[in-house]
């Protein structure tokens, strides 16, 4: 089976804000070149945003706009350019005055959620980790980023998430790869800590915690790190993005990857000899 690419979403948006903007044009009876005039830019710029290869600003559609006498249309065209600028967010973008603030963003969405589906075949989900994780994790993320270092407010923003665990109205369904167990992110002693916290969480009855072995038999590849938010959204992190995925067809594809995944993955005892055996890799 495939999925989509988690970026088409985005670019999908972009390109059917472009096809508006051209209807726009067209229905004016205006030529790329006379609408270019009448914007005052250059016509490979309306090229460039009827290809959907550029998102315009809020100035650009609503200058677009009074050249085809559509002023009315202005503002839902705005607001339609604003949704898909927020589909797919740059890390450092969303870093730039450090991590505190997307922390606090990703816990009122965790807040709003009911029924949550997580697959990570690189880290524990957040909601999971210890302080001592989180930290060491944090602190790798900002020398690569090059982003503000303010760390130990991220990681309070982060931990503070796993109240919904002990909160009603709460159901988080979690698989984590075997190789998560094993990759030493974090020294010695925060690895072993974070390993026995998941073997901790695991009696919650919010939460089911599945763990896909490296022997299992693969009907869907490892993936990139997704979460999918009471089927309505699916949150997909890359090395550079935070892509947010709100198209119901891409939706059900990220659903239909994560039942594959979940068949893969053992539960309860063999689960936990599986964290278990992590942990004495350590000692």
């Amino acid at each position: 089976m495939t999925t989509a690419s988690p970026s088409s979403s985005a670019q999908a948006a972009r390109e059917a804000l472009a096809v508006r903007l051209t209807h726009l044009r067209k229905d004016a009876g205006l030529t790329g070149k006379e609408l270019s005039a009448r914007c005052g830019w250059h016509p490979a710029k309306t090229t460039r945003i009827q290809k959907g290869a550029m998102l315009p600003s809020d100035a650009d559609i609503r200058t677009w706009c009074a050249a085809c006498s559509a002023d009315g249309q202005a503002e839902d065209l705005v607001a339609t350019a604003r949704a898909v600028d927020s589909m797919y967010m740059e890390w450092r973008r969303l870093h730039r005055n450090g991590m505190r603030q997307v922390q606090e963003d990703w816990y009122a969405l965790h807040e709003r959620t009911r029924h949550c589906r997580v697959y990570v075949s690189n880290l524990p989900p957040g909601f999971l980790q210890t302080p001592a994780f989180a930290t060491a994790l944090m602190e790798q993320i900002t020398r690569f980023q090059g982003t503000p270092d303010d760390v130990a407010e991220a990681v309070a923003a982060r931990v503070a998430r796993s109240r919904f665990l002990y909160e009603g109205g709460h159901r988080y369904v979690v698989l984590i790869e075997e190789s998560v167990l094993r990759y030493r992110t974090a020294g010695p002693e925060a690895m072993r800590g974070q390993l026995r916290h998941l073997l901790v969480v695991m009696p919650l009855a919010s939460i089911s915690l599945g763990i896909i072995p490296f022997t299992a038999q693969r009907t869907v590849w490892p993936l990139e790190a997704f979460y999918v938010h009471d089927d309505t959204t699916a949150v997909v992190e890359t090395l550079t993005a935070e892509i947010t995925v709100k198209q119901p067809r891409e939706v059900a594809d990220y659903a239909k990857a994560f039942a594959s995944l979940a068949e893969m993955a053992v539960y309860g005892d063999a689960a936990r000899a599986l964290i278990q055996a992590a942990i004495d890799a350590l000692e």
